[in-house]
């Protein structure tokens, strides 16, 4: 059976920061003496306080603690990847981002490790001779560690009826991990991803000490369950690792008119 799941990004935030904890604890797997003779208040706990945010009014709309990456006025918090000291070049109009293609890929001027992020987009509607990887055809790199397509890719694609390898169509990790299902609406109407982005760390000596792991929600469905990356996106050969810190966030231009509205992220913060 297949479930679909509706949850706001608050929620998926949360779900990330459990997952982190369980990953932290050690399990007991009998009753511990002690349980006998314990009170309830000696298993309650007062502090830290949780941070209060307010929700958006919707599911999708940002909330209180949100950076907003793109609100449909301009492009003033992203610029080319190719380039970090000239600005984007893609279109806005109508509150919409949308490729210009032969311009390159974009990304945040700010930089980040684990976050949640709200994304939607459109795909446009190609002619019948477009099939495959050729049919709109983007990228979200959930961290930018170079020029061009150097990073981590989430796959956009219109997969709505469009055949290609699993692990490239539209919600796969590329060339990694195929989503859990094809949860793809038809080209002309807007999508959503919801993510949660668990960076990778690395030693001092420059060694992996934890990889990355990823969680995705498209149009509400889940499509990725906190998988672990093997490494950075490659187009041919194994993924692998090298050092980085914080990364931008990247837009892919792979020369089609896919738009972008409504972009926000919330930076997550784990004790280590």
């Amino acid at each position: 059976m297949k479930w679909q799941i509706f949850l706001c990004a608050s929620a998926l935030a949360t779900m990330a920061v459990m997952r982190f904890a369980v990953a932290q604890q050690q399990f007991l797997t009998s009753p511990p003496p002690e349980n006998k003779h314990m009170k309830p208040e000696e298993t309650e706990f007062y502090s830290p306080v949780p941070p209060v945010v307010t929700p958006g009014n919707a599911c999708g709309e940002a909330p209180s603690d949100a950076i907003i990456l793109f609100d449909g006025k301009d492009l003033s918090n992203w610029v080319s990847a190719n380039d970090t000291t000239k600005p984007a070049e893609w279109t806005v109009q109508d509150g919409i981002m949308t490729v210009k293609p032969g311009t390159g890929n974009i990304q945040t001027r700010q930089r980040f490790m684990d976050y949640q992020l709200h994304l939607e987009w459109r795909e446009p509607v190609e002619t019948a001779d477009h099939t495959g990887q050729d049919r709109g055809n983007s990228g979200l790199f959930l961290a930018s560690v170079g020029p061009g397509d150097d990073g981590y890719e989430l796959q956009i694609l219109d997969s709505y009826h469009n055949k290609t390898y699993v692990n490239g169509q539209c919600g796969s990790i590329y060339k990694q991990y195929p989503p859990l299902v094809n949860a793809c609406r038809p080209p002309g109407e807007w999508q959503t991803y919801d993510v949660v982005w668990i960076a990778p760390r690395f030693n001092t000596d420059g060694t992996l000490k934890s990889p990355a792991r990823v969680t995705v929600f498209q149009n509400g469905i889940l499509i990725q369950n906190d998988v672990v990356l093997k490494g950075r996106t490659l187009y041919i050969g194994h993924p692998y690792y090298s050092p980085h810190g914080p990364s931008p966030i990247k837009l892919q231009d792979h020369h089609h008119l896919v738009s972008f509205r409504n972009i926000w992220v919330c930076p997550l913060h784990f004790s280590e």
